[in-house]
C-alpha cells in the first residue's frame, strides 16, 4: 500500500491490522479517510486502531454465564490499567511483543514520534473510558448538565480531533485550529448519543443531559416506556430536535476549521463532517424514533455525498490500495 511508504517495513504489518479495524468497524470514517492523500491515511489508521482497541474492552461482552456483571467489570478495570501502563511504557520507547494489541501500540507509537502527538491527549482518552465502566471511581451512567458532558466527552471525541490535527496538517497555527477539531470530535459523539439513545438506554446510560430532557418533560420512566412500547411521545420529539439543534451548532464551529486544513485533506473532513451530520437528519426524517429503532444513513446518500469529494480529490488516489 502506497500509504505505508516511508515507514519502517517492519511496521507495515501493525499499521495494516489497524487499517483493517478501521474497515471494519468505522465504515463511514472509513471511507472519508480514503479520501486523505495517502502519505496521511497510515497515521488516522493508527489512532483509529487504538480507539478501537480500548473501546473493545470497555464494550466487552461476557461469553461465559457464570461470569457476573461486577466480575466483568471488574475485568474491564484491570484491562484499561494493563493498556494504559503498556501505552506509558511504549511511549516512553520499552519494547513491545508481536501480539496484534501490541503491534497496534507500535502504529501508534510510530505515529505519535512522527507527528509529535502529545501524550496526554491518550491518557485523557483512557480517562474518560474509565467513566464508562460501572465500578471504577470516575463512572457516570448520568450526566446532569452539558458542561458535566463535556468533561467525559472531551476524552471520548474532543481529543480524538486534536490528536489528527498533526497528521492533517494546517495552513494556520495549530493553536487556532484547535478549538473546531475537538468542536468536530465533539459533533460526532453528540451525534451518536442521539442515534444511540435506545440502545445506551438497555445499558442504563443515559449521556444525553438530563436536565436539557426535563427542560421537555422528560425523564427517566418517560424513556423506558418509549423503549418498551415503541412509541413516540411528543416531549421526547422535542427535546431530541432541540439537542439536534445544539448539536448542529457544533458543526458550524467545527466547519470553520475545515478551511484551516491542509488543502488536500479538506475533501475527507468534510465528508465525514456531512455524513455524520446526515444521521441527524436521518433521525429527524424517521419521527424522532431512536428509543425504537437506529437512524442510519442508506449507502445510495452516503454515495451520493462521498462522490462529489471523490471528484475534487481524483477517484485513481482515493481507491483502496
Amino acid at each position: 500500500m502506497k500509504e505505508l511508504d516511508g515507514i519502517d517495513p517492519e511496521l507495515h504489518e501493525a499499521y495494516r491490522i489497524c487499517r483493517e479495524l478501521n474497515a471494519q468497524h468505522g465504515k463511514t470514517y472509513f471511507l472519508a479517510t480514503r479520501l486523505l492523500p495517502t502519505d496521511k491515511r497510515a497515521g488516522v489508521h493508527a489512532l483509529y486502531g487504538f480507539a478501537r482497541m480500548v473501546d473493545d474492552i470497555v464494550d466487552l461482552e461476557g461469553t461465559d454465564i457464570s461470569v457476573g456483571s461486577d466480575e466483568l467489570n471488574a475485568r474491564r478495570i484491570v484491562e484499561l490499567d494493563v493498556i494504559e501502563s503498556r501505552v506509558r511504557d511504549a511511549l516512553a520507547g520499552k519494547p513491545l511483543s508481536e501480539s496484534v494489541s501490541d503491534r497496534v501500540l507500535s502504529a501508534l507509537c510510530d505515529t505519535v514520534g512522527r507527528y509529535d502527538i502529545p501524550h496526554d491527549y491518550f491518557y485523557a482518552f483512557m480517562h474518560s473510558m474509565r467513566m464508562d465502566i460501572p465500578g471504577s471511581p470516575m463512572f457516570v451512567s448520568r450526566y446532569r448538565t452539558m458542561e458535566q458532558l463535556r468533561e467525559y466527552m472531551y476524552g471520548s471525541a474532543a481529543v480524538i480531533g486534536l490528536q489528527m490535527l498533526p497528521i492533517l496538517g494546517t495552513v494556520v497555527e495549530r493553536s487556532e485550529a484547535e478549538p473546531p477539531a475537538a468542536a468536530l470530535g465533539e459533533a460526532f459523539q453528540l451525534t451518536n448519543f442521539i442515534r444511540d439513545m435506545g440502545e445506551d438506554l438497555d445499558r442504563d446510560r443515559i449521556y444525553l443531559p438530563t436536565d436539557e430532557l426535563a427542560a421537555f418533560g422528560v425523564d427517566e420512566e418517560l424513556l423506558r416506556w418509549c423503549r418498551t412500547t415503541g412509541n413516540v411521545d411528543a416531549r421526547v420529539s422535542r427535546a431530541l430536535a432541540h439537542l439536534i439543534a445544539v448539536t448542529r451548532s457544533i458543526y458550524r464551529t467545527s466547519d470553520a476549521g475545515i478551511e484551516m486544513l491542509d488543502p488536500r485533506v479538506r475533501p475527507s473532513m468534510r465528508t465525514a463532517s456531512i455524513l455524520y451530520g446526515r444521521i441527524l437528519a436521518e433521525v429527524e426524517s424517521q419521527g424522532y424514533r431512536v428509543l425504537s429503532q437506529r437512524a442510519t444513513v442508506p449507502q445510495w446518500t452516503r454515495a451520493r455525498i462521498a462522490l462529489p469529494q471523490f471528484a475534487v480529490t481524483g477517484f485513481k488516489r482515493a481507491t483502496i490500495r
